[in-house]
This record gives C-alpha cells, structure tokens and sequence, in this order.
C-alpha cells in the first residue's frame, strides 16, 4: 500500500469514527429523554403516595388544637404540655428526618424510579462509547474544543452521579435534576458548539492536556451537583422555615419539597462535595500554571481563563471558609456555594465566548 492511499485510507477510518461517535452521542440523547420521562413519572406517583398524604394530615393535626397530654401519677394524675413538635433542623443537628424520596414510598413510583436509572445507566454507557469514538477519530483527548468538553463533562456528571448511586447514598432524588440539564448541555453541544474532528493547535500538544483538563472536567461535574443540592437546600430550608412559623406552603410545594431530603442534609452533603473536590481544583490550577510554563514560557500571565480560574478558587475558598464560620452557616454560605460556581460557569461558557485570550480553543 502507498504512503498515500494509507494516508486516504486513515482519513476515512477518522470520518467514519467521527461519524459513529455523533450517531451514539444523538443515540445518548435519545435514552436520555426516556431516562427523564421515567423521572417524571416517579415524581408523579410520589405525588399520589400515601406517606404524602399522611404527612399532610399529620402536618395539620399538628396545627390543631390538641388535648394536653395526661399522665397518671400515684393517686393523681399530672398535667404536661403538648410537645413542641421541631420542624426545621437547627445548627450542627439534624431534628428533621429525610423524606421519602421521589417515589413517595408509592410503588409504582419506585418502578419508574429504578426504570430511570437503569435508563441512565444504558445512556451514560452509550455517551461514553460516543466520547472515546470522538477521541479516536482525532487521536487525542476528546476535550480539546467547547464541543468535546461538553459531551465528556456531562457524561462525566452523569458518572459522579452514578457512582453515588453505587455507594448508596441517597442521591436518586438528583435524577430529574441532572437529566434535565444534561439534555440541556447536549443540545447546546451538537447545535452550537458543534466542530468537526480537527487537529489541536501546536501550544495543546503537551501531556499536561491530560492532567490538567481532565481533572477540570471532573471538578466541573461534582461542582455542578454540589451546585444542584444547594439550590434544593435554600427551597427545602424555606419550606421548613413556613411550616415553623405556623405558614401553610401550596400544594405543589408540599408534594415536591417534603420528599426531598431534610435542609440540613442537603446542606452537608452539598458542602462535603464542595469540600472534597476542592483540593483537585487547586491542583488543576497549579497543573495549568506549569502547563503554561512549558508551553508559552511564563507559569501566570492573568489571562482571562487564568483569572477566572482563580476567581473561582478564591469563591469556593471563601464558601468553605464561611461554612467553617458559626456565623455563616445556612443560607448565606449557600449563596456563596452558588457564586462561586456561577464563577465556573463563567469561567467555561462566558470566558471561552465572548473574551479573547491565550486560551481561546472554543472552536466555536
């Protein structure tokens, strides 16, 4: 065979890879709709559950006015206060038990449940089978344009999230939540930020684009779902807030929030998260530093991405540092939690976009 026709022959098998990996990435969409149906639908027979509606009863016979409770005592009887019942967890304590999840203890609705991870389960696999097709059509990481971070972020998020499920933590309550802005990112993936298979520029040929975007990607992914708990920690902690102060929340909003996991263990699992990746954070931006050592002979310039990289450090060192803080537990460290990952977003979506700069790959 000719050094020619073995060089046609390369581009081809490079076509046809890069046109399986967009077949199976479409393909992953596809079950990922079916996964977020089968999440709907558990939400929706959670709703009908009868420890649903027994929480509600139990909700306003706490409201009522009920008889004191009686004791009998040694030839006379003592009268003792109706207990207080605690409804919202105070600092450092968990007095609020977790709810039942999104199934609502309905078994139909658990079906569904499991029907959707297993859903997620088959997407993630086809996703991922999409990702290493990509890399193998460009022979190279498959994260070297907005469009090949995309889909290994999202296939990465559903991966933490996955493997949360199998150490059994209660986390099926993230499904719905993550489908739907894995949908989201996929589809901005495959219609706006969609470049055909190319080659990398001379500055990324380097190893460091294994170490140092790699490990962005992953603390992109546990970020996203410390970012999801918070946000259902604020609602959850005003859910609970009402109900102490004697308010009746809307039907809707009993239905979803009371399934939910207490605020307080949303708040503590979004902070371990937060908490764990940090460090990884640190050392991605310390692996991009010596990166641009390397390759444009200078470790910090303050480029756009380089400042905004260390923005977002600085925003979850402040959240970690507030949550340590007796003062700033609760919601304020949350609003923290979810500026600091707003830095993030910035720091991929806003950065690669719209500035200029020594990191602009975007490919868009």
């Amino acid at each position: 065979m000719t050094l020619a026709a073995a060089t046609d022959l390369a581009v081809a098998t490079n076509e046809h890879l890069a046109s399986t990996s967009n077949t199976l990435i479409y393909s992953a969409m596809a079950v990922y709709t079916l996964a977020f149906f089968a999440y709907i639908t558990e939400w929706i027979f959670g709703s009908r559950s009868k420890i649903g509606r027994t929480a509600a009863a139990l909700t306003s016979a706490q409201k009522s006015s009920a008889p004191a409770v009686t004791v009998q005592q040694a030839g006379g009887t003592a009268v003792l206060e109706r207990p207080k019942v605690v409804v919202r967890a105070a600092a450092g304590a968990r007095d609020v038990p977790d709810g039942p999840g999104a199934h609502g203890g309905d078994e139909q609705g658990d079906l569904y449940g499991r029907i959707a991870v297993s859903l997620t389960v088959l997407a993630f696999l086809v996703e991922l089978a999409g990702v290493v097709a990509r890399a193998a059509s460009v022979e190279r990481a498959p994260w070297g344009n907005m469009y090949e971070f995309n889909i290994t972020f999202s296939t990465v998020a559903v991966g933490v999230y996955l493997a949360l499920l199998a150490l059994r933590k209660n986390v099926r309550w993230l499904g719905l939540f993550l489908i739907t802005t894995v949908l989201l990112d996929l589809g901005i993936a495959v219609t706006v930020l969609y470049t055909a298979s190319d080659q990398l520029v001379p500055a990324l040929h380097s190893y460091w684009l294994y170490i140092h975007v790699s490990t962005a990607i992953l603390c992109g992914a546990v970020f996203y779902v410390g970012a999801v708990a918070t946000i259902l920690y604020l609602f959850k902690d005003s859910y609970e807030n009402k109900l102490a102060n004697g308010g009746k929340p809307g039907s809707f909003a009993t239905s979803f929030l009371e399934r939910l996991p207490a605020s307080a263990s949303l708040d503590k699992f979004s902070y371990r998260v937060n908490a764990a990746v940090f460090p990884l954070w640190t050392f991605t931006i310390i692996a991009g530093a010596i990166w641009a050592g390397d390759a444009w002979g200078r470790y910090w310039g303050w480029d756009p991405k380089e400042t905004w990289a260390f923005i977002t450090w600085v925003a979850y060192a402040c959240y970690l540092h507030a949550r340590a803080t007796a003062g700033w537990k609760g919601r304020k460290a949350a609003y923290l939690a979810l500026i600091a990952f707003g830095c993030w977003l910035f720091n991929y979506y806003g950065v690669n976009i719209f500035v200029s700069g020594k990191h602009s790959y975007a490919g868009v």
